[in-house]
């Protein structure tokens, strides 16, 4: 069974979290399965909500963001993050830029994520 599950990461400011959950209930993502990370800080900083989303999802499942920035804070981390979506089956969707890994668009964009994710291992 398909599941579709949110995911948000907030800076300083915590409305900006606020903001983003708001626009993954809009998109149709049930509240009770958005993952969040307040203010995760440094770089080396373990996210608790990404790590559990990671967890939970499953292949065949669906996780939506409201921007492909929030899978992490260094475009390295983001990379690996798609990447590792993608190598599970499990499909991404951010709605702000539009991307979507169901699509053949959106499955070329996370291949060379994926591929830009392999020149840093």
């Amino acid at each position: 069974m398909t599941v579709t599950l949110g995911y948000a990461m907030g800076g300083p400011a915590c409305t900006d979290l606020d903001d983003q959950v708001a626009e993954l209930c809009a998109a149709g993502v049930d509240s009770r399965r958005i993952f969040t990370d307040r203010h995760p800080g440094p770089a080396d900083k373990m996210r608790a909500g990404l790590v559990a989303l990671m967890s939970y999802a499953r292949a065949g499942d669906v996780v939506v963001v409201a921007a492909l920035h929030r899978l992490g804070r260094t475009a390295t981390e983001v990379t690996h993050t798609v990447a590792d979506l993608e190598a599970r089956g499990i499909t991404l969707r951010c709605l702000r830029s539009g991307l979507d890994t169901a699509t053949d668009a959106g499955r070329m964009v996370a291949a060379v994520l994926t591929d830009l994710a392999a020149l840093d291992a």
